[in-house]
């Protein structure tokens, strides 16, 4: 069944209730140096240890439990760059779908790699978000699939809220902020409708690379922009924000705030040497915002979701 508005506080509260069974309750960790070094007081919501590595599973999850019998007989397709395509190749084999994952060149090997684990047919195409959707289109066409949007779809953007509900439930006090990275924007747009419905004291503050800052630019103007040529190392944040999570994100975000590839690389080293675990650099992006903006935040109670972890271990950033 396909969500036709905006998911109420009652929809993401169904929607995690359905997921519950296949994600993890992702634990939320603390570290005292990186609390010094922000000067504030920061839980870290550890998505990276979420199934397939990344929140993305909460989403494709979702979408694809909430599918008719019939369209789970045609099987499903998307275009990612790795995090929502292992998502919903995962997702697919809950319900024993065929997945047809369209992935752009540019995607790592590790992410391509998972996809076919977990029994998705990986088809490649240039990294332009047209040539995406052009694929994807000739692969619809072609297997009757049916097409699950990234990030401009209701039922993913209920089942990425359902992170910040946890989060919001897990912590002892009402955390005065919550950072997310924004690529497409189903993660800050479901962040935003969790605060908003379940803790209308905390504001949601979105986070994006400089080389890819369609997100700001559309926030700050007030009109959707296209991504054209992104160019950041933050792989999972070169996307188009759609649609349906801009005009949630117009209606309850707070800000978004700029990073650079130097500052992002810096905040992912930073948490593997401190804090012992394994972030990708869009992950990471949340954290340098917070350390680039320290006067902003100072005393506060900071969320962070860290979004994912799939990495590729051969080709590293920090040296």
């Amino acid at each position: 069944m396909q969500l036709k508005e905006t998911p109420s506080g009652q929809a993401i509260s169904v929607t995690h209730e359905r997921i519950k069974p296949y994600i993890h309750r992702t634990p939320i960790l603390t570290n005292t140096y990186i609390d010094q070094l922000a000067g504030c007081n920061i839980h870290f919501k550890c998505e990276n240890f979420q199934k397939v590595g990344a929140f993305k599973a909460r989403g494709g999850v979702n979408a694809i439990l909430s599918l008719s019998e019939e369209e789970v007989k045609r099987g499903v397709a998307t275009h990612s760059s790795g995090n929502h395509a292992q998502a919903v190749a995962y997702a697919a084999g809950i319900v024993a779908a065929k997945a047809y994952i369209v992935m752009p060149e540019s995607a790592t090997a590790i992410k391509k790699a998972a996809v076919e684990d977990y029994g998705g047919e990986v088809i490649t195409c240039d990294s332009s978000l047209e040539a995406r959707e052009l694929t994807l289109q000739r692969v619809v066409e072609k297997t009757g699939a049916v097409f699950l949007h990234p990030y401009n779809d209701y039922r993913v953007i209920a089942g990425q809220a359902t992170c910040a509900k946890e989060l919001l439930e897990d912590l002892e006090m009402t955390p005065d902020v919550i950072l997310t990275p924004v690529g497409g924007g189903g993660l800050l747009s479901g962040t935003a409708l969790s605060a908003h419905y379940f803790s209308d004291h905390t504001k949601v503050i979105g986070t994006e690379p400089e080389g890819a800052d369609d997100a700001w630019r559309s926030f700050t103007t007030g009109q959707l922009i296209p991504q054209t040529a992104p160019d950041t190392i933050a792989d999972g944040l070169r996307t188009s924000l759609g649609e349906k999570p801009f005009g949630i994100i117009q209606k309850h975000v707070s800000d978004i705030l700029l990073v650079n590839d130097k500052e992002i690389v810096s905040a992912m080293r930073l948490v593997w040497e401190r804090m012992k675990i394994i972030i990708e650099p869009s992950c990471a992006v949340p954290v340098a915002a917070l350390l680039k903006n320290r006067d902003r935040f100072a005393g506060q109670h900071v969320a962070i979701v860290f979004s994912g972890g799939n990495v590729d271990l051969t080709n590293l950033p920090f040296n």
